[in-house]
This record gives C-alpha cells, structure tokens and sequence, in this order.
C-alpha cells in the first residue's frame, strides 16, 4: 500500500506538463478575453453613444469588433514594449543563452494571448466575410498565428515576434480613424489629429521598427541560424512579407491624410 503512494508514483501520477498547460491556458484567455470585451463594448456604446442604436448591424459587429482588437493591442504591445526594453530578458550579456532562445513566464503569457485573439478575431473575419476584412487580413492573421505559435512551442526567436507584436500600438489610431468616420466627424479636428498619429506611429511602430528588426537579425544572424529549420525559414519569409503589407497600408494611410489635410486647408 505505501509502495502504491510513493513519492515516485506520485509524481509520475501527478505530472502536469506545464508549460503546455500555460500555454493552453493563455490562448483560451485570449479568447475569453475577446469575448468579454465584444460584449462590454455593447454596453458601454448603448449607455455612452446615442448614435450607436442607428447603426446597421453589421456596422455594431465591426464596432464591437474592434473595441476587443483594441484592448488586444494595448495589453500585446505594452507587454512587447516592457519585455524588449524594461526587462532585462534580451539585454545584452544579461543572461547566459542567446538571445534568440530567451524566454519567461510573461513572454509566453502575452504569445498565447495574442495567439487567442487572432483566432476570435480571424473566425469574425470568415464568419462575415468580407464585411470585417479581405484576403489581406486573413493572411496576416493567419502568418501572425503561425509565426507566434512556433515561437510559442520551440521558445526560440521570441524577442522578434515581440518586436511584431509591439507594432499592433498603431491599431487603436486605426480603430478610432474607423469610429470617428461611422459617426461622421471626419471633418472634425480630433479625426485629423488622429490622422496625424496614426501616420507617424505607423512610420515608427510599421516602418522604422521593421527595418531594425531586419538590422537586428543581421547582426545576430551567427544566433538567427540556431533556430530549428522550420522556424528559421518562417523567419526569414514571414516578415518581408508582413513589411510589404505595413508599406502597402502606409502609403495608402499618408495618401489618406494628404487629402485630409487638403480639404481642411480649402474649407478655410
């Protein structure tokens, strides 16, 4: 009988994998996450935003959609802007393994959240297609999830999905370009001075924040080379493709800002 109970069938009974269950469990409170915050989005618009009855129903969907896409960013990008330059995980000769293989508790956390956020988001997506998005968005959501979660089980090119990550901040300028609009303030000065935001943090979050990334994995390529092969073609191919899409979408947001900028200056 106290063969039975031994600290070593215990332990084997008892094992837990924990990491994965972490991992799980960040994922599903991504989910829950988007979910809770789709459904307080619709509170807060019917007590707070007269106009926000009148709108169509697929326009309160979209609304709701981006309140969660908007609270994703904030927690994504501070987390990525305290783990890469607060923390002292991928400082330079503060840890023994390169910096390529660092990873904690936190990282993992914001991976899998945000790994859950792309799926409640990416299922909206298909679900209305294309009313929430086109093709485009299924293909960044869709190399978003697949990047974070071989970054997420192989703990290995963290620090460069954070640096991605981080670049979700020009999302909630995006998002309330979109409000403003439905609500029919373009012609107002907060819409401009949005505008004006969004096209210089998409220049340093999109732009500049991409060309160090590359920067950075030139300089440690002796350590980018280290990764498992999967994950280091996913490396190598995922990004340029994502800098070609922040490029397409930065041009067409200074575009858009030039033309308002124009109307504004003629109205006077």
């Amino acid at each position: 009988m106290d063969a039975l109970f031994s600290p070593h069938s215990l332990s084997v009974i008892g094992y837990v994998p924990r990491k994965e269950l972490l991992w799980l469990a960040a994922v599903f409170s991504g989910i829950v996450m988007c979910c809770a915050v789709y459904k307080i989005t619709d509170l807060i618009s019917l007590l707070c935003f007269n106009g926000y009855r009148k709108l169509s129903n697929m326009d309160k969907v979209e609304w709701k959609n981006r309140g969660f896409s908007t609270f994703h960013a904030i927690i994504a990008s501070s987390a990525s802007l305290y783990l890469l330059l607060f923390s002292d995980l991928f400082k330079e000769g503060s840890h023994n393994q390169l910096v390529i293989n660092r990873t904690s508790t936190v990282s993992e956390t914001i991976l899998g959240v945000s790994i859950g956020y792309f799926l409640s988001d990416l299922a909206m997506i298909v679900w209305h297609f294309p009313a929430l998005g086109a093709w485009e968005y299924v293909l960044h959501h869709g190399l978003s999830m697949f990047s974070i979660f071989l970054s997420l089980v192989s703990g290995q090119g963290q620090i460069y999905i954070l640096m991605v990550l981080f670049s979700e901040s020009t999302t909630p300028f995006v998002n309330l370009r979109w409000y403003l609009d439905i609500a029919g303030q373009k012609s107002s000065d907060l819409y401009i001075c949005n505008g004006i935001f969004l096209f210089l943090g998409w220049l340093v979050a999109r732009i500049l924040l991409f060309i160090f990334f590359f920067t950075h994995m030139l300089f440690h390529f002796d350590q980018v080379k280290e990764i498992f092969d999967l994950g280091f073609y996913s490396l190598l191919l995922v990004p340029p493709v994502l800098a070609i899409m922040n490029l397409f979408w930065f041009w067409k947001i200074a575009k858009g800002l030039v033309k308002t900028l124009s109307k504004k200056r003629h109205r006077q």
